[in-house]
């Protein structure tokens, strides 16, 4: 991430210099300039995501859910559940789902959210993957009614994904873990980059047929 960024500073520098009759070699003072403004920028964006990871493990200590910090983005896994092959939100859900859409609104209104629909392994992949795009939508359309604005809200699925299993191949009353939805906070702002990683692509919410 940082290797990129400064690449992409050094771009802009030397079409600023080239720009200006210095092609082909940039000076030393602006690329120190170029160096300081992203160290800064990466700074203050780390912070952001270490502040919205604490905030996210306090408010939500008491809830059964799973807080990480991965790269620019904070994960929260389980945020809502779901019962056997239902796509209805649970009232139990929404008091979690609530203090999040404040956070997020109150606190870091340009971040990106994307929900990640999930389903346990009963029935078959085409309809898990369809069924988690209903799950995912549902959280989505929750949250942008508790404020979220709706273009900074987006939802994927990954259905049955044997790699994203919390208890591999439970179903019934034993795979409420597996039948869940997972938020993930990107505040780079870009789509491309909140996209979900994985071994197994998901469904978007803006191609399913």
């Amino acid at each position: 991430m940082y290797e990129k960024s400064v690449r992409y500073a050094l771009l802009s520098v030397l079409v600023v210099t080239t720009a200006a009759g210095c092609s082909n070699f940039v000076k030393k003072t602006d690329y120190d300039a170029a160096i300081s403004e992203l160290r800064s920028n990466d700074q203050k964006q780390q912070q952001a995501i270490d502040a919205l990871t604490q905030e996210m493990r306090s408010k939500f200590a008491t809830y059964d859910t799973q807080i990480a910090q991965m790269q620019g983005r904070v994960r929260v896994d389980g945020i809502a559940h779901f019962d056997f092959g239902q796509e209805a939100l649970r009232d139990q859900d929404k008091p979690l789902l609530d203090d999040f859409a404040k956070s997020i609104s109150g606190h870091y209104p340009g971040a990106l959210v994307t929900v990640e629909g999930f389903a346990d392994p009963a029935g078959g992949p085409s309809f898990n993957r369809r069924l988690g795009m209903k799950r995912a939508d549902a959280v989505r359309d929750y949250l942008v009614s508790q404020g979220l604005s709706a273009d900074r809200v987006r939802a994927v699925s990954y259905g049955e994904a044997a790699d994203r299993q919390v208890d591999k191949g439970a179903t019934g009353d034993k795979g409420e873990s597996n039948r869940r939805a997972t938020l993930v906070v990107d505040f780079a702002g870009s789509v491309a980059s909140a996209a979900p990683t994985g071994t197994t692509p998901p469904v978007d919410s803006t191609t399913q047929q």
